[in-house]
């Protein structure tokens, strides 16, 4: 697993574990989801919603990673990293500036080629 020693060395490679834009897609809906079905739970005094929050967000997350992206989530080797990363990712969504996303996954992706190459 790598290494980071701050959160600007850590996002493009977060972000480079998103490389298609399907899976950023899924996380933004399940983020999303996730936090309305939360928000419900605590506004309705439902537990079982607050509780099905994180599930429902991270399912479509994972499901994305393991069916789309082809890879293991991020958040297993970094957990609150990965968590601020997405929710800096989903800033991007929302203003519009997936296709920045995309340039940072394929720039961070040949990084990591040249980096295996020079070791």
């Amino acid at each position: 697993m790598r290494e980071f020693s701050t959160f600007d060395d850590f996002f493009p490679y977060y972000v480079s574990q998103h490389s298609k834009p399907a899976t950023r897609w899924f996380h933004f809906a399940g983020t999303h989801l996730g936090a309305a079905v939360g928000i419900t739970g605590i506004v309705r005094r439902k537990p079982a919603l607050l509780a099905a929050a994180p599930v429902i967000s991270y399912g479509l997350a994972w499901f994305s990673h393991f069916t789309i992206e082809g890879n293991k989530p991020a958040t297993f080797g970094h957990p609150v990293w990965s968590f601020i990363g997405d929710l800096k990712m989903l800033g991007y969504m929302w203003r519009g500036r997936d296709a920045e996303l995309t340039r940072i996954a394929d720039s961070a992706k040949q990084l990591t080629v040249r980096e295996g190459a020079a070791a």
